[in-house]
């Protein structure tokens, strides 16, 4: 195996599904079965050290050439489930938003003009005969998305404090009806409460990303690399998801005061980790 980057990205956070063994189709449930008997299954940080590698060589490779044969897996009551990589994919979806998150000279710098356009012509030709194709897992840079804690409760939160070379952790994991529920819910107390947002539009693209996935799938919520960047006792006090759920519940009652000062919360405790961002 290529000797990658040991370096760890401090500033993504992860949105991802884990279907159920019984969701995927042979002969790739066969697969992933024998896959979830290995012991030498990657980690987290092993996917983003080989994502990084790719980065390394003149011309970087913004998108690998095959798609990975990795998964993260876990075991829910029993039932094996897992979240593919599909790290090409990804790559792909990534490439699109990067004008909105660099200016253009920087981002010629990184990924020079020829290498982006030849990624994109790949993935448009790709897509031609993967229409349906979705990616289990989520990125966000800087933050974690509103609509996300949407999905998840309080008493769903784990956080670990990390020791030695075990690193800090904060992660919720739902079940998916949960999540869907809970989608469901909010959006009919925002529309009775306000007539667009942004967040409405981030729910109603989460809730529809859920629907392709299987009942019986988890959702996890991961703060990733960001808890390397935030001092731990930022991360023991960030309730965000019991913010947004007094926030939400709040509206549902008519209670605009309430509303305005779990917003105001979240808006203060993102605000510095977003300065943290324009700082590097």
């Amino acid at each position: 195996m290529p000797k990658v980057s040991s370096v760890i990205v401090p500033y993504t956070t992860y949105l991802r599904v884990y279907e159920p063994l019984a969701a995927f189709p042979e002969p790739e449930r066969g697969y992933w079965a024998r896959y979830a008997r290995r012991a030498d299954r990657p980690s987290y940080q092993d996917e983003l050290r080989r994502s990084l590698a790719d980065l390394l060589p003149t011309p970087p490779v913004p998108v690998p050439v095959h798609e990975s044969s990795d998964a993260f897996v876990l075991d829910v009551d029993g039932v094996v489930c897992v979240c593919p990589w599909r790290t090409r994919l990804r790559g792909w979806q990534a490439l699109d938003e990067l004008p909105e998150e660099l200016p253009p000279p920087v981002l010629d710098s990184v990924l020079p003009p020829v290498v982006r356009r030849q990624a994109a012509q790949d993935y448009e030709r790709w897509l031609a005969r993967n229409p349906d194709a979705r990616p289990w897992i989520r990125t966000a840079t800087w933050q974690v998305p509103l609509n996300w804690f949407v999905l998840v409760s309080d008493e769903e939160r784990r956080f670990d404090k990390g020791s030695g070379e075990i690193p800090a952790m904060l992660r919720y994991r739902t079940p998916m009806v949960q999540a869907r529920r809970r989608v469901a819910r909010a959006l009919r107390a925002l529309k009775d409460a306000i007539d667009e947002s942004v967040l409405i539009d981030g729910l109603i693209d989460v809730g529809r990303w859920l629907e392709e996935f299987h009942p019986r799938s988890l959702v996890e919520l991961d703060y990733g690399g960001l808890v390397h960047v935030l001092p731990a006792g930022e991360l023991e006090d960030d309730h965000s998801a019991a913010d947004v759920a007094e926030g939400i519940e709040a509206l549902r009652l008519g209670d605009g005061d309430a509303a305005g000062e779990a917003y105001a919360r979240l808006v203060e405790r993102w605000r510095s980790v977003l300065n943290r961002r324009s700082a590097n």
